[in-house]
């Protein structure tokens, strides 16, 4: 996958991507959108606080990526990627966390 910032020259339009950001600490939740927004081949489509939110907005917004906190409240971001890679296959989830535990990454 070939990324292009706006700056970048416009050879080929590239299909967008589409990204839901999960996260529940609200810095890390609106800083994402705004550190993707220079591509423009990537689009995100929505936010969530929880795996459970994320589950509901994946039914919603058909997203093609999701940027997964690990560590949340209720729905860990483990559970909620097994939830959704059942249920959605063609969704790729990314990890996303501060921690080095072996294990939880291993979990998804």
């Amino acid at each position: 996958m070939d990324l292009k910032s706006p700056t970048d020259s416009n050879e080929s339009q590239s299909q967008e991507i589409r990204v839901l950001a999960v996260d529940d600490h609200e810095l890390v939740r609106n800083g994402i959108p705004f550190l993707l927004s220079p591509y423009e081949e990537i689009k995100v489509v929505g936010t969530a606080r929880s795996g459970e939110e994320a589950l509901r907005l994946c039914e919603e917004l058909r997203p093609d990526v999701v940027l997964m906190d690990l560590v949340m409240a209720g729905m860990d971001g483990a559970a909620a990627t097994h939830a959704i890679r059942a249920r959605y296959p063609r969704i790729q989830v990314l990890a996303l966390s501060s921690f080095h535990d072996q294990e939880l990454v291993a979990r998804t």
